[in-house]
């Protein structure tokens, strides 16, 4: 089957549309045609170069939904015409990461820049002239039709708004679960958010469900303050200082009790400064990337050591997708999760880099990728 997908020929460079061959699904594999896909910045962290992948021609997405098209030999769970929105770490189901709980670190997750198959070096789409196109997570979401593992699947009910839903299939679960699960942010608590795009966001509305009495957001673009506010912040500053002296008023001046960072282009000082903001016995979560050779965090260790301050990092929000992507779904449909008030703008196949272009703008919370 021949359709279009979006893809950077090398890093640095821009995402283009190019006419691709995907294979017919494998034994444990479908294929998907692809309704909508969240235009997360991890896939410009590729296109910059900050995400090194494996293989070039390299086609973009991991945050989408849509219906299977056909099924796979042998292939369970799974029936042509089923909706579906993907987990970009895929879930074996079998490691010891999946067994105790924290599917998003299952050992299928390496990987996950490789751009092809985890179990052999094999890729699903190819160029026309039969150059072979790596996929994101093993699943490219910037493409019409996608042949994608099972274990990166999970079937929706038959209703779903996919043109939402996507969302769920990364940034929703990340920014919810670095404040609910990895962050544990309890009632009563005074969170700060550094970064409000579409991981930040998420992260205000987790805080806020968990019950945070202070929920400070921080961004320079004033639209991203304003969206905040609406999705449960209840401050929302310029800049981490003026986050931090809020805490600090709000505590007695002992600082916040969790820090999260969603900043889309994290470097080490912006970890320090989360560092400073909190108490004693205060977490920073890491939840942003950068450039991921980057090395050294500016902290002091006695502050780290005298203070019992933690620092930790958040994958998919130490989530477990295949649970949770359908818990928060429901929480849509019940209204207690707000994802039509993320999208800030939709764009077609053609437009891909012109959706990260209004990203790096500041005019977007979340773009979607809508598909004909």
């Amino acid at each position: 089957m021949q359709c279009r997908t979006s893809l950077v020929r090398q890093a640095p460079g821009k995402y283009e549309t190019a006419t691709v061959e995907v294979d017919d699904p494998r034994q444990d594999e479908i294929r998907v045609k692809m309704v909508a896909s969240g235009l997360c910045h991890s896939d410009d962290h590729i296109a910059t170069g900050d995400l090194p992948v494996g293989v070039y021609p390299h086609a973009g997405g991991h945050e989408g939904g849509g219906i299977v098209e056909s099924v796979g030999p042998n292939t369970k769970g799974f029936e042509v015409g089923d909706k579906v929105v993907f987990s970009f770490v895929p879930a074996c189901g079998q490691c010891r990461w999946c067994a105790t709980g924290h599917s998003n670190l299952c050992d299928l997750g390496a990987g996950l820049l490789a751009g092809t198959r985890w179990n052999d070096t094999s890729t699903r789409l190819h160029l026309t002239d039969g150059t072979d196109v790596g996929q994101t997570a093993g699943i490219s979401t910037f493409s019409e039709y996608t042949t994608v593992a099972v274990d990166s699947a999970i079937k929706v009910p038959e209703d779903t708004k996919l043109e939402v839903a996507c969302l769920l299939g990364c940034g929703v679960g990340t920014g919810w679960g670095s404040a609910v699960n990895t962050g544990d942010v309890m009632p009563g608590d005074t969170v700060i958010i550094q970064g409000i795009g579409g991981i930040g966001a998420n992260a205000v509305q987790g805080a806020a469900h968990a019950g945070a009495a202070n929920v400070i957001a921080v961004d320079p673009v004033a639209f991203k303050r304003e969206k905040a506010q609406e999705l449960g912040a209840t401050h929302a500053v310029e800049s981490i200082e003026e986050a931090t002296e809020l805490a600090k008023g709000f505590t007695n001046g002992q600082g916040a009790d969790v820090s999260i960072v969603t900043i889309g282009v994290t470097r080490p000082e912006h970890v320090g400064d989360a560092f400073a903001s909190i108490r004693k016995q205060g977490t920073v979560i890491v939840t942003g990337l950068g450039d991921i050779t980057s090395v050294g965090v500016p902290i002091p260790i006695g502050e780290l050591t005298l203070f019992e301050k933690k620092i930790k990092g958040s994958l998919f929000g130490s989530s477990n997708p295949r649970a949770d992507i359908p818990k928060m779904l429901d929480l849509y449909n019940h209204g207690k999760l707000k994802l039509d008030e993320l999208v800030t703008a939709t764009y077609s196949i053609d437009e891909v880099a012109q959706g990260y272009e209004d990203m790096h703008a500041g005019k977007n919370i979340r773009g979607v990728l809508i598909f004909d």
